[in-house]
C-alpha cells in the first residue's frame, strides 16, 4: 500500500471539524500515581468520559455524517463486540436514522444495555468477529442497510485519530504515546496524528498477550489471523488486525508490546483506588503496560484510556479478589 493511500493529516483534520462541538473534547490528566512508579511524568486520556463511554463514537460520527443522506435514512448496521455498537446506535440516534447491531452472545450486559438504551436494535450472532461480520453482511444483502465498519476504513480511522490530535495539542512536548489495540484503526489513527504533529515521539500499539494479532502481524509483515483470542480486554479480542490498520501501524507505530489478564485487573484497581476513574479492561491496557514495565518512558507519556463501559457488577465481579 503506497503512502498516497494512507489516511492524512489533512483527513483527520477535516474529520475533528465534522466532530467539533459534537463529540467530547477530553482533557489530559496527570497521573501522579502512575508517574512516581515509572519515573517519568505520565498523563491519562480519559476517553471513557467520551460519548457512549468509548473513543468509538469519534469514528461512527465521522462515518455516518459523510454518508450519502438518502443511504443514511435507510438505517445503518454494525457488528461489534460493545463499544462500536453504542458508538453506531448513538450515532445514528443523533441523526434520526433506525441502527441494528450485531453483538456476541457473550457480550457483556453492560454494552448490550447501552445499545438498547441508545434505541438500537440488537441482534446476537456467534462468538467471533467472523461471525458477527458474516450476519452483518446478511442483514446488509436482505434489509439494505450501510455496514459502518468497525475499523477497517479510512472514515473511521480518520476519526478515531483525532485522539492523537487532540494530545499533540495539548502536549506538544509529549516523548510517547500508549494506544490499544484491537482491531487496529483507533491505533492507526492516533498514531498518525501523532507522528505529523509530534514526529520525535514514539508510539507503543499494546494488545492483550491472548490477542496479539498486531505482533504476529509485524512478525509475518502482513495481517495474519489468530486461530483464537481470549481474555478480559473484550474490546481488543479481533483475530485479525485490518489491512488499511496495518499499513499505518507499519509506518507510524515504533513498537508493540503485549499485557496479561492479571496487570489488567490490577491497573483497574489502581486507576479505581488512586485516581477515582472507572475502565473497562480494554480501558485500562495501556497503564497496564507501564505498571509492569512492558514500556520505560524517558518522558512526558500519554496512556490513552479507549473506553469504561463496565457497570457495577462487572466491576464486582472483576475486582472482588
Amino acid at each position: 500500500m503506497t503512502d498516497t493511500q494512507l489516511v492524512t493529516i489533512d483527513d483527520i483534520e477535516a474529520a475533528a471539524e465534522v466532530l467539533d462541538s459534537v463529540a467530547v473534547r477530553t482533557p489530559l490528566l496527570p497521573a501522579d500515581t502512575v508517574s512516581e512508579r515509572v519515573g517519568a511524568p505520565v498523563y491519562l486520556k480519559p476517553e471513557m468520559l467520551q460519548r457512549s463511554g468509548a473513543f468509538k463514537f469519534r469514528g461512527a460520527y465521522n462515518f455516518l455524517a459523510r454518508m450519502d443522506p438518502e443511504l443514511r435514512r435507510r438505517g445503518v448496521i454494525a457488528p461489534s463486540s460493545g463499544n462500536h455498537a453504542q458508538a453506531v446506535a448513538l450515532a445514528a440516534k443523533l441523526f434520526g436514522v433506525p441502527a441494528t447491531v450485531v453483538m456476541p452472545t457473550t457480550v457483556t450486559a453492560a454494552k448490550r444495555g447501552g445499545a438498547e438504551r441508545l434505541g438500537a436494535r440488537v441482534v446476537l450472532a456467534g462468538k467471533t468477529t467472523a461471525d458477527r461480520m458474516a450476519k452483518a453482511e446478511e442483514l446488509v444483502e436482505s434489509e439494505g442497510f450501510t455496514l459502518v465498519p468497525p475499523y477497517d476504513h479510512p472514515v473511521i480511522i480518520a476519526g478515531q485519530g483525532t485522539v492523537g490530535l487532540e494530545i499533540a495539542e495539548d502536549l506538544e512536548e509529549v516523548d510517547a504515546v500508549l494506544v490499544p489495540v484491537g482491531g487496529g484503526g483507533f491505533s492507526a489513527g492516533v498514531a498518525t496524528a501523532v507522528k505529523a504533529r509530534c514526529p520525535r515521539a514514539r508510539v507503543i500499539g499494546v494488545e492483550p498477550t491472548n490477542a496479539p494479532k498486531l505482533s504476529r502481524a509485524r512478525e509475518a509483515g502482513h495481517p495474519v489471523k489468530l486461530d483464537h483470542t481470549a481474555g478480559l480486554a473484550d474490546g481488543l479480542l479481533a483475530v485479525e488486525v485490518g489491512a488499511l490498520p496495518f499499513a499505518h501501524h507499519q509506518r507510524f507505530v515504533d513498537e508493540v508490546v503485549t499485557v496479561d489478564d492479571d496487570a489488567l485487573v490490577r491497573a483497574m484497581r489502581i486507576l479505581l483506588d488512586r485516581m477515582k476513574i472507572v475502565v473497562e479492561p480494554s480501558g485500562a491496557i495501556t497503564v497496564a503496560a507501564l505498571l509492569e514495565g512492558k514500556f520505560k518512558p524517558r518522558g512526558p507519556t500519554v496512556a490513552v484510556l479507549s473506553g469504561g463501559n463496565i457497570e457495577w457488577d462487572g466491576l464486582r465481579e472483576l475486582l472482588a479478589g
